[in-house]
This record gives structure tokens, C-alpha cells and sequence, in this order.
């Protein structure tokens, strides 16, 4: 058996979801008042065009996000928010008691693109409501952490590691 990689402080994935939250706080508003919820004729998104659905507010923060949740899973260590935490916030705190593992949190992040992925391509192909459903989705796992350190794509990523499906070449924490 390898040893698992070294590592990681673990207030820096609830200070990521603490800005994760608030931004899919804010589509989730955008979502409710913008395209993917309007009714009526030629307003609705499913007769908008698939540029006035690209174009929509809350698809492009959306989007914004999930390019920086597969950030996350490509790169943990360069994602924004990471180097935001090591630079600004790591160095005016004591230094962690305990790390963790770092794969969970990666895994999570990839939750998140999934979800987010999967709204954005429904609400690219016309579905109502699809887009606010995956940021609200995305928000309750993300605030979740950040307020509570409950981070559900982790408990996922456990799930999944004793049923023997990822993380076979370490043991969990």
C-alpha cells in the first residue's frame, strides 16, 4: 500500500467554499430573475436562442464557475482560491493542528463541476429552471462547508473509497 499524498490544511477548502458560496448565492438569484425561469412568449429559455442562452447572466457566472471547479481538480495548489488562502489568509493563522487528505476535497470539487456542468448544458438546450436548480444544488454543498465543515462531495468521495470504486491506492483518514 502507498502512502496517501501529504497533506493538506483543511481550513483552505472551507475558505474556497465560503467564495464558492457566495458566488452561486448570486446566480442562484441571477437564475431566478434571468432567462432560465422567465415565461411568456419569446422570453421563455426554451425559445430564447442557444447565443441568448450563452449570454445569460447566470450561465456565464455559472460557467465561470465550473471553470474554476475543474481548476480545482486539475490543480488544486494553483486554483485561485487556494493560492488566495496560502498567500493572504494561511499566514495570519496558527498554523493547523491536523491535516487531511487532499483527495476528498479535490473529489468534491469535481462534484461540483458535474453538477454544474450538467445545468449548463440543460439550460443550453432549453430547459427551464435547470440552471438555478444545478447553482442552488451547488450552493447547499458549498455553503455546507463553509459554514458547517460538512463537505458532501468528501463523504462522497469516502462512500465511494470503502466501496472500493476511487482512492485504492491509500487508505482513508
Amino acid at each position: 500500500m502507498s502512502e496517501p499524498p501529504r497533506g493538506i490544511d483543511p481550513r483552505g477548502p472551507r475558505f474556497a467554499a465560503s467564495i464558492t458560496s457566495f458566488l452561486l448565492l448570486i446566480d442562484v438569484f441571477l437564475g431566478l430573475s434571468g432567462l432560465s425561469t422567465e415565461r411568456g412568449p419569446g422570453t421563455a429559455v426554451e425559445t430564447a436562442t442557444i447565443t441568448q442562452r450563452a449570454l445569460d447572466p447566470a450561465f456565464l457566472l455559472l460557467l465561470a464557475l465550473a471553470l474554476l471547479f475543474s481548476w480545482g481538480v486539475i490543480s488544486p495548489r494553483t486554483a485561485p482560491w487556494a493560492v488566495l488562502f496560502r498567500r493572504l489568509v494561511a499566514p495570519r493563522l496558527a498554523p493547523p493542528t491536523e491535516l487531511e487528505d487532499p483527495r476528498p476535497p479535490r473529489f468534491a470539487q469535481g462534484v461540483g463541476l458535474a453538477v454544474s456542468a450538467i445545468g449548463l448544458g440543460l439550460h443550453l438546450v432549453g430547459v427551464p429552471w435547470a440552471l438555478p436548480i444545478a447553482a442552488s444544488l451547488a450552493f447547499v454543498a458549498a455553503f455546507l462547508n463553509a459554514a458547517f465543515g460538512v463537505c458532501l462531495g468528501c463523504g462522497l468521495y469516502l462512500l465511494l473509497q470503502r466501496a472500493g470504486v476511487v482512492g485504492r491506492e491509500g487508505t482513508a483518514r
